[in-house]
């Protein structure tokens, strides 16, 4: 398993990021414009990539979200650190 806190996995985690960024922004552009097509197409598509790459992500390096969000491999994952905030 990749090194957590390691320059890989700070890359790949501004990856996950920078994705959220735009989807926070296209969340509260769409709250004031719902009939926007573009932006909504937009909104999906990022929808998609983050889970793509989130999912990426928890292979490499573990579980991100707690209370059955995410998955645990044996052993038990969730005591690894750094965690995301951590870094």
């Amino acid at each position: 398993m990749p090194e957590r806190g390691g320059e890989a996995y700070k890359r790949d985690l501004l990856e996950i990021q920078k994705v959220d960024f735009a989807l926070v922004e296209l969340s509260l552009f769409l709250d004031t414009h719902p009939a926007d097509m573009q932006a909504l197409q937009q909104f999906n598509q990022l929808a998609q990539l983050r889970k793509q790459l989130m999912a990426t992500f928890e292979q490499k390096y573990g579980p991100q979200m707690g209370f059955g969000n995410s998955f645990s491999r044996y052993p038990w994952q969730w005591n690894d650190t750094p965690w995301p905030w951590q870094v």
